[in-house]
This record gives structure tokens, sequence and C-alpha cells, in this order.
């Protein structure tokens, strides 16, 4: 498919399973080398803009984070075309002023993630992406421009501690974290968006806040109040997503990160070392720059 068209891929995480304002819809069941992605995905158009969704959770969020096939999952939305990826999930906050119903676009993160697979390019085929600057500056302007527009609460940039769970954090744990100068914290977006960058993707998190994670004296989190603050911010996620794809467009701009070539100075394994049958798996992902070397 051609880069010059936008085709926005949008990763739905806690309470986010379905995108209501798609139209056209179609259901795609897809397989990847990598195994089956958390969910089918569903193309639709929002304002005449090609629109990909995908469940993290899967369906009736059956899948913890954990144990989320992130590979499958990227390679999916590579496969059906996306250009670049919103990625939203929940999360709690560090800080008093990131109040429940406050979306955080995130520019920073901290993986302190275990036991997942984290990169495509194993044994085989070795590369190195930059993750210094893990989100596209496009995509986060374009989501503060529609958070202004429908006076969602946010906060533009924020660092998001990334955990294993399913656990939440000891108050020792959050506290640490907060001394870090972590903005918020949850379980999804890594190593998603290592892969999203290893894929050449652009990708931007929005971070919305159920909670103050336990670092507050007599805090601590209760699902209810989660599942119903995460209510209303599905609410808003759904006007947001429909309110930021006609600001993206139908022709595409390219990510001034340069997101779509980085895997031009990545490999470093010779041709003549690499792994036949790994190359194949990476046809989606990295095929662009493997048939020239």
């Amino acid at each position: 498919m051609s880069m010059d068209k936008t085709v926005l891929g949008v990763i739905g995480g806690s309470g986010l399973y379905a995108m209501e304002a798609l139209e056209d819809r179609k259901i795609i069941d897809m397989k990847t080398p990598w195994g089956i992605p958390s969910a089918p995905l569903v193309r639709g158009t929002l304002s005449g803009v090609d629109i990909v969704f995908l469940s993290r959770h899967g369906p009736g969020h059956a899948i913890p984070p954990g144990e989320i096939n992130y590979r499958a999952n990227i390679d999916a939305l590579k496969r059906a075309g996306v250009t670049d990826i919103l990625s939203l999930s929940a999360c709690g906050s560090f800080e008093e002023a990131l109040a429940p119903g406050t979306f955080v676009l995130v520019d920073q993160f901290i993986d302190r993630t275990k036991g997942r697979a984290s990169s495509f390019f194993t044994t085989g085929v070795v590369a190195h992406v930059s993750m210094a600057d893990p989100v596209c500056p496009k995509l986060v302007e374009a989501l503060a421009a529609s958070c202004e527009a429908l006076a969602i609460p946010y906060r533009k940039g924020g660092t998001y501690l990334v955990m294993e769970g399913p656990q939440f954090s000891t108050r020792a744990e959050s506290q640490l974290y907060k001394s870090w100068g972590c903005s918020v914290i949850g379980m999804t977006n890594m190593p998603e968006a290592k892969l999203a960058r290893e894929a050449e993707l652009p990708y931007a998190s929005v971070a919305m806040v159920t909670d103050y994670d336990c670092w507050r004296p007599r805090d601590e989190v209760d699902i209810g109040d989660i599942l119903r603050v995460m209510g209303e911010n599905v609410s808003h996620a759904q006007r947001l997503i429909s309110d930021v794809a006609p600001r993206l467009g139908p022709t595409r701009q390219p990510s001034p990160a340069n997101i779509e070539t980085v895997l031009d100075y990545a490999l470093i394994t010779a041709p003549e070392a690499r792994d036949p049958a790994l190359m194949a798996k990476l046809d989606a992902v990295a095929g662009r720059i493997l048939s020239k070397k």
C-alpha cells in the first residue's frame, strides 16, 4: 500500500474494545509468522481516513498484559497497510495534577517488563534501532489539537513506567517510580512501542488516567473506581479518535522524525550470515530494507 495514503492503526486498551464510529467496517482474521494477534482486525473509515482497529486484550478482555503477543499485533498492523499507530491504554498517575480522567500524551517510557519478546530481530538477523525519542511528534501534535478542541483534560508530555503486572504496585514500588519523575504507570506500552519502531511505524501513546496508583497515604488501587473512570475515559477516547483522524487526513505526511526509514542503518548482520528463515518472517516488518541488501 502506498505510504502517501494514511492508514491509521488504533490499538485499544482496557475498556476500548471497539470503534463505534467506524464506517464500512470489515473484519480481517490475520495470521502472522509470529502467531495470531490479540483479536481480528477491524477495518473501516472515519471522515474518509482508513482506520484499522485492534483490541489489545482481545474479545472479552481475555489476555493479560504479560501474555499479549505484541509481535503478532504489530506485524498484523503492518501487513494490513497501517502507516501510523495510536495506542490508547488505562494507567495510574504519579502526580496530583494528573487526576483521573486526564489524558497524558506520553513522550518517554521506562521499561520494567520482563520475559516478553521485545524484538523482531533475534539470532540470525540483528538490528539496533534508536528509542531515544520513542513517539512521533506529528501524531502527538494532532492528538493535542484534538484534546484542545474537545476540551478533554490532557498533558502533552510525560514518562510512562511500564510494569510487568498483572498485579498492581506495592507502595514502595509506587513511591520509587514517583521519585524517578515518572508521570504515569501502566502494563502494556512495552514492548509495543519498541516493536512499532522496529517495524518503521510512527507511534503515539494516549495514557488515560484512571487512578492515583498507591503512592498517596491511605490510597490503594480500587478496581471498582477504575472501571467507573474507565467508562468515562473510553467515551472521550472514541471522540478523540473521530476528531484526530481528519486532522491527519487521508493524504499522509511523513513523520518529522524519519521513523519510516529507521532500519536504513540499524541492521548489522552481514548479508551472508543472515538466517533465511528469520528473513522470511521479517517480510512485512523489514522487507523494505532486507530486499536491498
